[in-house]
């Protein structure tokens, strides 16, 4: 990051319960980082357990969310509290469709509300079913799930972006798949909508002194 500031931004990962926390974001934001990654259930120790969080808004660090589905009233209670603060979800749209998975969704989409929340969407691995035998160029079972569409519905193109779950999409479709399926699955929306999903609103959340 540091050496091609121009390309690269950098969220990082703390422990937020530590009570050390805040003060490590400082450091961290003061060396360039623009973002940090944090669970939903995370919360800090002593008097404030939202100290991490508060931090993270004050230094203007966008919240890379992850575990948001497990229970979204912890992220709504953040959300709520601290409404400058950027939360991007992370794996929403990669429940799987059984029916346990599925109950979570509404309850998760219902944090669109929050004008402050993100979601990142995600290659087609990790929802869609393997087709079987494999078979190319696409490998998935059709119809696919409407998982990318529903995250459309409730945020909006000018709250979603593309997420890769790099390493572990290398065991899946790949890295080059991963982008082109998820972009076709969003071609017939218009130009300027892709550009938004596809890389500006990426760039705004977590890339803020860009150009």
């Amino acid at each position: 990051m540091r050496a091609h500031p121009d390309r690269l931004a950098s969220v990082v990962h703390v422990d937020g319960a530590l009570p050390s926390a805040p003060a490590t974001l400082e450091q961290l934001a003061a060396e360039g980082a623009t973002g940090v990654r944090l669970g939903a259930e995370v919360r800090s120790a002593g008097d404030d357990p939202l100290a991490v969080w508060r931090a993270a808004e004050r230094l203007r660090l966008a919240v890379s969310c992850y575990r948001a589905g497990t229970d979204p009233r912890r992220v709504a209670e953040i959300a709520r509290a601290l409404p400058r603060l950027k939360i991007v979800l992370e794996h929403y749209t990669a429940r799987a469709n059984t029916p346990a998975e599925q109950a979570f969704r509404p309850a998760v989409a219902d944090l669109a509300r929050f004008p402050n929340v993100y979601v990142k969407v995600t290659g087609l691995g990790e929802f869609a079913q393997r087709a079987r035998p494999v078979r190319r160029p696409f490998p998935f079972e059709e119809p696919i799930p409407a998982n990318l569409s529903d995250a459309y519905v409730a945020f909006g193109p000018r709250r979603m972006m593309w997420g890769s779950d790099y390493p572990p999409v290398a065991n899946r479709e790949g890295y080059g798949n991963a982008l082109e399926l998820c972009r076709a699955q969003f071609a017939a929306r218009p130009q300027e909508e892709r550009e938004l999903i596809f890389g500006e609103v990426a760039a705004e959340v977590f890339w803020p002194t860009a150009g």
